[in-house]
């Protein structure tokens, strides 16, 4: 289990006998569990009988029918930080107790693991750093040949304002561009923090759909909207970041004529805990071989790079936000039909 420092509570990454599916939605509370004991504490902790334990967190047994009698744990140390816990559940002969050497085994196995994953962070840091670095030569290098421009004492003034406007977009496009950095490095390392309150899903959908209006009246684009009254609990402000990226994207990769967007939001059938939202456009589609890749950082479709501008981080940041709070995201595309963008929001009685 890792700590995610965007809730403070544990998540679980790995296991022995459970698949990534059925272990990827556990959390585990800080308080009130023997794991996050362990993560406060920064010891390692001996449970003989677990079920009579009054830390013992019961949630995640009955989530995936299973009977905690004992366990050993050990906290996952980095930098002199806790970053998670490794536990050892059940031994085989329940009659041996844990034992020291237990212990130190343990824990010399989750002093590797913390190794190895603060060495797997630092790496993606290094590849993000890399990329924004990248990305950003694109336009420092237009307002360096525009201010090279401006310099030419013979420059008509026609071509003087057309310089200024290309040197005021490439602007926009760095403020854009460090804005998002920022905002994916906090989410990817944890450090975003979620105001999360109750809200009307309905109005800010509504609200949502009053930015981007004019841009979708510019386009020819119909909007339109069918959503059940439901109260959610979420960052507004974060959700809200979510919606106009999916709608603004919906309007600019539309068709150019008869084009519509259409917003939606329900329950799940079968599902009391979590509603849905989607974002569906009439635009030519997305192939299947880009629809693997949307989700990547600084991916853009082959088809429109290079005439819709954009900083190719948007969908990541969007994606982060939705399972910052406990949702996903998704797409579903045919070429000639359209897109549509799909994630999840918890609902107001659903459990944090």
């Amino acid at each position: 289990m890792l700590i995610d420092q965007s809730t403070g509570e544990l998540r679980f990454e790995a296991s022995s006998n459970l698949s990534g599916g059925a272990i990827e939605q556990i959390v585990v509370p800080m308080d009130g569990s023997i794991a996050g004991w362990i993560a406060t504490h920064g010891e390692p902790v001996l449970v003989e009988d677990a079920r009579n334990d009054p830390r013992h967190h019961s949630k995640v047994d009955k989530t995936i029918n299973f009977e905690t009698r004992n366990l050993l744990g050990v906290p996952m140390i980095a930098h002199g930080k806790v970053i998670g816990v490794v536990e050892a559940i059940n031994k085989i002969n329940d009659d041996e107790p844990w034992s020291e050497d237990d212990v130190n085994t343990l824990s010399a196995l989750a002093a590797q693991a913390a190794i190895a994953i603060e060495n797997a962070r630092l790496f993606q840091q290094s590849d993000f750093v890399a990329e924004m670095v990248h990305e950003l030569r694109t336009p420092l290098a237009a307002l360096k040949l525009s201010t090279n421009l401006l310099q030419r004492p013979k420059l008509k003034d026609e071509a003087r304002t057309e310089v200024i406007g290309t040197m005021s977009m490439e602007i926009d496009r760095l403020i854009s561009l460090t804005t998002e950095f920022l905002d994916l490095a906090r989410l990817e390392s944890g450090r975003a923090r979620l105001e999360i309150g109750d809200f009307e899903l309905r109005k800010l959908l509504e609200e949502s759909l009053q930015v981007v209006e004019q841009q979708a009246q510019h386009r020819g684009v119909t909007m339109h909207l069918d959503s059940s009254e439901l109260m959610v609990r979420a960052d507004r402000g974060k959700i809200k970041q979510v919606l106009l990226n999916l709608l603004t994207n919906a309007i600019k990769y539309n068709k150019s004529e008869g084009a519509e967007v259409f917003t939606t939001a329900a329950r799940i059938e079968g599902d009391t805990d979590f509603c849905l939202v989607s974002v569906r456009d009439t635009g030519v589609g997305i192939s299947r071989e880009d629809q693997q890749r949307m989700f990547q950082k600084f991916f853009r479709v082959s088809d429109t790079a290079d005439k819709v501008q954009g900083t190719g981080l948007g969908l990541v940041i969007a994606k982060r936000i939705a399972e910052a709070h406990g949702g996903e995201m998704w797409l579903e595309s045919d070429l000639g039909t359209g897109t549509t963008f799909s994630f999840t929001l918890p609902l107001v009685h659903a459990t944090p």
